[in-house]
């Protein structure tokens, strides 16, 4: 078994964080992982994408050309990675940014008013977690508790006073995806 996940956003959103979440998780459950970033030379607004590939066995390359699992944050990601997700695959779009919609029925596409449930949970930034525990309940490639237990082992100590609020994001998102 192979996944292959693109994660992407504006800088800011958490992606590159989300895409590392997801990678420890599977790390840390015996898997094999790559975790690929990639974004422009602006702080913040600018593009922002990862790609984190989860097997069972060693991965030969870090690339990932038709993934079989997408975040979108914005609305370029979307129009860049939806028509790229393959058949039978999962496409989480955070629809407080994105009112289009998909018109492929070969996918599965689950649309989470991420932003508005991030600023609900008191911190807009919690939008990214609220969509990776959606991702990770829908493709099955990892638990929440696997990325909870991720989170906690790896996060810095300067951020861990929102551990409480990631955990509660991560499992407002599995619960959509269910």
């Amino acid at each position: 078994m192979q996944q292959e996940t693109i994660i992407s956003g504006f800088g800011g959103q958490g992606t590159l964080f989300a895409g590392q979440v997801l990678a420890f998780a599977a790390m840390d459950t015996g898997k094999h992982v790559t975790w690929l970033p990639s974004y422009g030379p602006e702080m913040r607004g600018g593009k922002a994408r990862c790609t984190v590939i989860v097997g069972d066995e060693p991965i030969g390359a870090p690339q990932v050309h038709r993934p079989t699992s997408a975040i979108v944050l914005n609305i370029p990601s979307f129009e860049f990675l939806e028509p790229l997700v393959k058949p039978d695959g999962v496409l989480v779009v955070n629809s407080s940014l994105i009112p289009e919609t998909s018109e492929r029925t070969d996918i599965r596409v689950i649309y989470i008013p991420a932003t508005e449930m991030a600023i609900e949970l008191g911190d807009i930034r919690l939008a990214n977690a609220i969509c990776l525990g959606a991702l990770a309940k829908a493709t099955g490639i990892a638990e929440t508790d696997e990325l909870a237990a991720a989170l906690e082992a790896h996060l810095p100590e300067r951020h861990r006073k929102v551990l409480p609020q990631n955990f509660e994001a991560l499992k407002k998102g599995a619960e959509l995806a269910a």
